[in-house]
């Protein structure tokens, strides 16, 4: 259950107002960790555009985006990052037996390389807050320098996500658990 109540449109003050009518806009809803930010317009419409950005304009491919994403949404059971970045991946091309791999917290079995690279790096990233010399040499030759910084980002910006999604107990779309 939620730790927020449901927003009440008349109560929003015009901040929130304007941030409320930008996620519509490019959301099409407001739910998940962009209800909990319209608690801080600011910050809120900042992590909107910076999500926004990873998903049109980011180097990175959207296979990998949203690899990355749920990688990070196992990593920290963000059930509602979950629920709307699996459906997301498999429109991508990701792999189901992929994406339950990760949902079980195995191994996938990847035929890319480049998706298997993306796998050990956001892991690494993920445990030791860096990349070692060998995971940087082998990034380097399989991204460019661009991209690199962009998963890294996308990386610790999942990280932070994730935190307000649990922090706020926020519902998946069905309101249904899928990560245990």
């Amino acid at each position: 259950m939620p730790r927020l109540p449901l927003i009440n449109q008349m109560q929003l003050t015009a901040a929130q107002k304007d941030m409320y009518e930008e996620i519509l806009r490019v959301r099409g809803q407001v739910r998940g960790p962009f209800a909990i930010w319209l608690n801080s317009p600011e910050l809120g419409s900042l992590a909107l555009q910076i999500q926004d950005w990873f998903q049109k304009k980011s180097a990175l491919d959207d296979r990998i985006v949203e690899l990355t994403i749920l990688i990070m949404a196992r990593k920290a059971n963000a059930q509602f990052a979950w629920a709307v970045h699996e459906q997301r991946a498999l429109k991508y091309g990701i792999e189901h037996t992929i994406i339950e791999a990760i949902k079980m917290r195995c191994t996938p079995k990847f035929n890319s390389d480049i998706e298997l690279l993306t796998y050990d790096l956001v892991n690494e990233l993920n445990e030791t807050k860096t990349l070692s010399s060998v995971s940087y040499q082998k990034a380097i030759k399989h991204f460019s320098v661009q991209a690199l910084v962009e998963l890294v980002s996308l990386t610790g910006f999942y990280v932070m996500v994730a935190m307000i999604l649990n922090s706020f107990e926020a519902d998946t779309p069905t309101g249904e658990q899928l990560l245990f």
